[in-house]
């Protein structure tokens, strides 16, 4: 009894840092979100925090209704990329290790 609880420890500390680990390197990565065909571009980090903004010098005419439309949907493209790539590299850190169905770590 006391090896398998020794062996789960061993797995939670693995999982544990394995975790800390994807975090930088999750903080670290750079996305690039786009809207209008590329005419709208963000590059925002893991951590969703937006480092640049290029909108295409043809849309500054343009409705302004419409180019802030444009930059919402570059930036929520960039917020799904960076979750999509959250979720993969999760999955990363905890194969192997059996997580009940819908558990979410803080990530």
């Amino acid at each position: 009894m006391k090896s398998a609880l020794a062996g789960i420890m061993q797995q939670a500390q693995k999982m544990q840092d394995n975790y800390k680990k994807a975090q930088e390197e999750l903080a670290a990565i750079e996305v690039l979100g786009e809207s209008g065909a590329g005419l709208i571009s963000i590059v925002m980090t893991g951590k969703r925090e937006v480092r640049k903004v290029t909108i295409d010098p043809s849309l500054l005419s343009e409705d302004k209704d419409m180019l802030e439309d444009l930059v919402a949907a570059a930036v929520n493209d960039a917020v799904h990329k960076v979750a999509k790539m959250k979720k993969a590299k999760m999955a990363d850190v905890t194969a192997g290790i059996p997580i009940p169905p819908g558990f979410q770590m803080p990530f």
